[in-house]
């Protein structure tokens, strides 16, 4: 009984700290883009070239509190990086945290580059780089040249739909608190 006291104190110091870190209010910062790059350097930067139409943008919640987006790309060319026929690509809600606003159903040319900037290390890009929608890049498309399709065919909307670990670690920590609540006063009964 009173080795129960103690592990429930114990889980809910663990419990009320983590809520209290998780309410610091996060870092911020401002997207500033001092000029757009040239093709030649942005294909020299990024490590992801490649063109394609957004086939979903889900919303996720980073345990920094910040909110990105995660885009699932059926890819039609590829220039640099990518050789399957899907991608998922990471990016910001926009605004002062440099995210690009994708569209469903659109077609882009993304240029991507390995960053930690929204959380775990993924393919990233920002409003800083030269992606935008493929209608508007000729320039682009004119140095780049012609695209290769992608050699690997994929289906990604299953790891692009899995919940994320921590959901699933808060879930388990609450239902052991619940078992042992009722254990406690299940001896306290008896």
């Amino acid at each position: 009984m009173v080795y129960l006291k103690k592990v429930m104190k114990f889980l809910a110091f663990i419990i009320i700290g983590i809520f209290m870190i998780g309410s610091f209010p996060s870092t911020t910062s401002a997207c500033s883009c001092a000029y757009l790059p040239s093709v030649e350097d942005e294909i020299e930067r990024s490590k992801a070239i490649f063109s394609g139409k957004v086939v979903d943008v889900k919303e996720r919640l980073s345990l920094k509190g910040s909110t990105t987006k995660s885009v699932l790309f059926e890819v039609t060319n590829t220039w640099k990086g990518v050789e399957q026929s899907q991608i998922i690509i990471t990016t910001g809600q926009g605004g002062g945290d440099c995210g690009y606003n994708f569209i469903k159903g659109k077609e882009y040319l993304v240029y991507a580059d390995e960053s930690n900037m929204y959380g775990a290390k993924s393919l990233v890009t920002v409003t800083c780089d030269r992606t935008n929608m493929l209608s508007s890049l000729q320039e682009d498309l004119e140095v780049l040249g012609e695209g290769q399709p992608p050699i690997e065919e994929v289906n990604l909307s299953g790891k692009y739909n899995r919940n994320q670990p921590y959901i699933w670690a808060t879930v388990a920590v609450a239902i052991g608190i619940v078992v042992l609540f009722i254990l406690n006063k299940r001896k306290r009964l008896d």
